[in-house]
This record gives structure tokens, C-alpha cells and sequence, in this order.
């Protein structure tokens, strides 16, 4: 069986955007399988469920090469421990390019085979932040059209 390219994309999709899909959309063009990873910071506590967000995410991406894992541990162990030699990370800006830059540094520190992979999200994505989303729907505003699935 030949080597499969793998990449893990983590984040805490807390909820998991368009802008989110957006990346792994373009990575699956890139690698032969993208494994989502959402990470649980015990020191957070999320606003929308974990379970009810790996649901949304699995659904949204049926019958592709996409998994979905939960994790509560390094990154770069996590990805290790998958067999996946590449991190997806998008960027919005700069800001986000200085913040993810140092975590790549780390990440190839502690597994030297981790390669991590910058997507610049799409410019009609960019604007979207999760954090945001959460705002808009905590004070009652619609936000599907920010998401690639219907929440219920």
C-alpha cells in the first residue's frame, strides 16, 4: 500500500465555520486524509457542546478522506500518534501568522518529522472568527450563514 499523506488540523471549533471547511477543502487537495482535531482545554469551558460540534463536523464532511478526533494533549503528540507528518493551520492576518509561527517552532521541536502547512483563508472567509460567531448567536442574531451546517 503506498504512503498516504496525512494532515492533522486542530483547533477548538468552538463552533467549527466556513472558514474552517474553507481549509480543509483545500488541504484534501493537498493530502490523501485530513484528521480534524479538537482540542479540550480543561482551563475552557466551551459554548457549544463538544459532542454536538464532532457530530456537525463529522456530517459535514461525509464520504470524504475526514475524521474527527477529540484530544486532550499536545498537538504535536496528537498528530504524532495519528501518523500525520503535517499540521494544517489557516491564517486570517498577520497577527495570526506571528501567534501560529512560534507554535510550528515549537511542534517541530518536540517531533521533528511535523511539517506545519499555512493555508491563507479565502478572502470572502476571512472575517470570520468563531469567537464572533459565539457573540452573535449568545445575543440572538442568526449566524448559518457562517456555518457550514444547521445547528440545532
Amino acid at each position: 500500500m503506498p504512503h498516504t499523506k496525512k494532515a492533522f488540523f486542530p483547533g477548538s471549533f468552538d463552533p467549527f465555520t466556513k472558514g474552517h471547511e474553507d481549509i480543509v477543502l483545500r488541504a484534501l487537495a493537498l493530502f490523501d486524509e485530513v484528521i480534524i482535531g479538537i482540542g479540550q482545554n480543561s482551563s475552557k469551558s466551551r459554548y457549544f457542546p463538544l459532542e454536538k460540534m464532532e457530530e456537525y463536523i463529522r456530517k459535514t464532511f461525509e464520504g470524504k478522506p475526514v475524521s474527527v478526533v477529540t484530544y486532550q494533549n499536545l498537538t504535536a503528540n496528537v498528530a504524532h500518534e495519528y501518523g500525520a507528518k503535517f499540521i494544517i493551520r489557516g491564517l486570517r492576518n498577520t497577527t495570526d501568522f506571528e501567534y501560529e509561527n512560534s507554535i510550528s517552532q515549537v511542534n517541530r521541536h518536540i517531533h521533528n518529522e511535523l511539517e506545519t502547512v499555512f493555508l491563507i483563508t479565502s478572502p470572502h472567509l476571512a472575517p470570520i472568527s468563531s469567537t464572533i460567531i459565539r457573540d452573535l448567536h449568545r445575543y440572538g442574531s442568526p449566524v448559518d450563514q457562517y456555518l457550514p451546517y444547521t445547528l440545532d
